[in-house]
């Protein structure tokens, strides 16, 4: 076993140990707002594993990754701020310091949401090409960018929409009169789909199968949430 598969391994492990230690501490022990105020440790670690895992970091990759805090946290303090983007909605104290009404941290949670959809929709495309050029067919390069944007928006905003009821339950923020509005589904697909634009001119085939399995089990453990909160 290679170096990179034990960190690769490591990285898994410690991602499941954090998620299902989370979920038996939120749904079946008396500790519960210790593990939800302990939310932004999480995605701080959740982060700097993505970080460790990433093949080949470069100024692309760091690039990118300034781009989506910056980007994103612009958008939310927009949003936050106006209640023209996504809706209105205020941020409460658990996801830490704030800047604009907005948690520091939400970048860092776009970040996390954008790189995952981006790897999971990148390891679909690679599989299906090797399948479809042992055919002999070759694909139209726009066509295949279109295809990636739209499957991995696709994957943003379902994460989105699994994690919001949770979000709101947790105490993460809120929404006006407790209503998700429909445009805040609408603003996801807009920022997401800036962000994976981003995502493809400046990680186009890399590979971190880390992330892909860190997608599911966020999706999982919001998903258990979700059904059982």
């Amino acid at each position: 076993m290679t170096k990179k598969h034990i960190i690769r391994n490591i990285a898994l492990f410690i991602a499941l140990l954090f998620h299902v230690s989370g979920l038996i501490g939120i749904l079946f022990t008396t500790h519960k707002d210790w593990f939800i105020q302990n939310t932004p440790v999480n995605l701080l670690l959740m982060a700097a594993l993505i970080i460790i895992t990433h093949s080949k970091k470069d100024k692309n990759f760091y690039l990118f990754f300034i781009m989506v805090v910056v980007i994103a946290f612009s958008a939310e303090a927009f949003g936050v701020n106006t209640g023209w983007f996504f809706g209105r909605y205020t941020y409460g104290n658990i996801l830490g310091i704030r800047l604009f009404n907005v948690p520091l941290i939400i970048g860092i949670n776009w970040f996390i949401i954008i790189y995952c959809a981006g790897m999971v929709t990148q390891s679909y495309e690679n599989f299906m090409l090797k399948r479809i050029n042992a055919k002999g067919i070759i694909l139209n390069r726009r066509m295949m960018i279109t295809s990636f944007i739209i499957d991995a928006v696709f994957l943003s905003v379902l994460f989105d929409w699994v994690m919001e009821p949770v979000a709101l339950k947790l105490g993460f923020w809120q929404w006006n009169n407790n209503q998700i509005p429909r445009s805040n589904y609408i603003s996801w697909a807009i920022v997401s789909a800036i962000l994976l634009i981003i995502f493809r001119k400046l990680n186009k085939d890399k590979r971190n199968i880390f992330a892909v399995h860190l997608f599911i089990i966020q999706l999982l453990f919001f998903l258990v949430l979700r059904t059982f909160l």
